[in-house]
């Protein structure tokens, strides 16, 4: 089996694949300070509730936004599932399509990984957006080239910051408001429109200028966690993918070990 690893900013997504797909995948959130022991008395202990052992995994690979995990994350791969794991953006890992922006080196090794995954999955020209810690809109061509993208704060990062700069603002969760009006009624209420009609209105905005900057009839792909709030409401969006990301890892680790 292959553990696919997916660090972000957020969470640390882990996952096991067989020929057939996902088998199980469980999150933990991102801390930097976590060692690969401790990790390990992590993933062994929801793998066993799963019906999963360590033993079963035979390779790995891992993709990384957060520089300092990887090496807790590559020890955890050699120490205790005996197998050098794959690291996405080291020499060597093909990821089977062109980054052609100026500095490919800058791009987050989840939003390449998704472009992977999306050109396979889907075909392009297409748009990925990925609702993470930020909000990223990335741009496929037809051929599955990669051809840049934006990034936008995050929704939970947007609520953050009025809560913590408006002192008379609350903390609340990113979610759909309860009435579909625009005007809100109290303070929640407003918060919430402004953020759920405020990313509409961005989604819309953004994916048409991207499609008439390409002067293309691109289709456009969403995923991370916060998609499904919006997915539905929007004709922007085509379709949801919550694992992109995962799919994407085992597309490049197939492409590369032949």
């Amino acid at each position: 089996m292959l553990l696919a690893i997916d660090a972000g900013n957020t969470n640390v997504v882990f996952a096991v694949l067989d020929d057939g797909g996902i088998v199980r995948k469980w999150r933990i959130s991102t801390d930097e300070r976590r060692t690969a022991d401790e990790y390990m008395v992590w993933i062994s202990q929801v793998m066993k509730l799963a019906g999963l052992s360590v033993d079963q995994v035979d390779a790995a690979v891992i993709a990384s936004v957060v520089p300092p995990v990887v090496l807790q994350l590559v020890l955890l791969c050699r120490r205790y599932f005996e197998c050098e794991p794959m690291v996405i953006g080291e020499a060597g890992v093909d990821l089977g399509i062109a980054v052609k922006i100026r500095n490919p080196d800058e791009v987050g090794a989840d939003r390449l990984v998704n472009a992977v995954a999306a050109s396979r999955l889907v075909g392009g020209p297409l748009i990925v957006i990925d609702f993470g810690t930020a909000t990223t809109f990335d741009v496929i061509g037809a051929t599955g080239d990669y051809l840049g993208g934006v990034i936008c704060p995050g929704i939970n990062l947007s609520l953050r910051a009025l809560h913590e700069a408006a002192a008379k603002l609350p903390r609340i969760a990113p979610e759909m408001p309860v009435s579909n009006q625009v005007t809100g009624q109290s303070t929640i209420e407003a918060m919430q429109s402004g953020v759920f009609w405020g990313y509409i209105a961005m989604i819309e905005g953004l994916v048409a200028r991207l499609k008439a900057e390409h002067d293309a009839a691109m289709k456009v792909v969403a995923t991370g966690g916060l998609a499904k709030i919006f997915h539905g409401r929007t004709d922007a969006i085509d379709e949801v993918s919550h694992d992109l990301t995962i799919h994407g890892l085992r597309f490049i680790y197939d492409h590369n070990a032949g």
